[in-house]
């Protein structure tokens, strides 16, 4: 997903659909008036992932490109999507449809803990770093790999063990174990982003809703992190 949105800014993406893809611009002559955000209208035109990528490769899904309706109302307008297929490779327009869909917050948890986690963490401010889902790596300068680590990442069973460390980091900021340790500590303390302490600020429960969300990103049936540091 990280690569998606460092690819996406590279690429020109955000001109027409805005920051991270959640602002589109304004489209004059077409009826919905702006470029779709991927974080709120994007499945009125895309319904999976694989329509995602029809619109980055082609400019237009097949089922689209057949309607002259919607082929008239396209042309009335001042913005046109463009087609990435013969400029990108098939590994960039996979990050780019991961991304994508994570901004678009898809998929989602069916369970009901997990969903709960993953609305907790948008209005606890946790997305603000970590991500839409907990699922980028933003830059973060001086520490000690330059990102923040994604809770579906290689990396994030290195900093928490368990629950009981995860406790930790969200109440305390640190976990006790990497508060003992020096290395840690230099590095944690020369990065940009620092992890908040949210003791005092937290919903009775919060803890476990988070816990299940990232226990449901994490699992298995989801595809595979990335083992590459983004």
């Amino acid at each position: 997903m990280e690569r998606g949105r460092r690819l996406a800014e590279a690429t020109g993406c955000f001109g027409c659909h805005g920051p991270e893809g959640t602002h589109g611009a304004a489209n004059p002559g077409r009826a919905d008036r702006t470029v779709p955000g991927y974080d709120g209208s994007l499945m009125m035109y895309a319904s999976n992932a694989a329509e995602v990528r029809d619109w980055i490769e082609d400019g237009v899904t097949p089922a689209k490109a057949q309607s002259d309706t919607w082929k008239h109302e396209r042309d009335k307008g001042a913005l046109r999507m463009p087609a990435f297929g013969s400029r990108l490779s098939k590994t960039q327009i996979d990050d780019l449809v991961a991304f994508v869909m994570a901004a678009a917050g898809e998929p989602t948890p069916e369970d009901t803990l997990a969903q709960a986690g993953l609305d907790r963490a948008a209005v606890l401010g946790c997305v603000g770093c970590h991500g839409s889902g907990g699922r980028y790596a933003r830059h973060n300068p001086g520490s000690l790999k330059g990102y923040v680590p994604p809770w579906d990442g290689a990396d994030f069973t290195d900093l928490v063990r368990d629950k009981g460390e995860f406790r930790e980091w969200v109440e305390d900021g640190v976990s006790r174990r990497f508060k003992t340790n020096s290395i840690a500590q230099f590095f944690l303390k020369r990065a940009v982003l620092r992890m908040p302490a949210f003791r005092g600020k937290l919903d009775p429960g919060d803890v476990d809703a988070l816990w299940a969300y990232v226990t449901w990103l994490r699992a298995p049936k989801r595809p595979a992190a990335a083992t590459a540091a983004p």
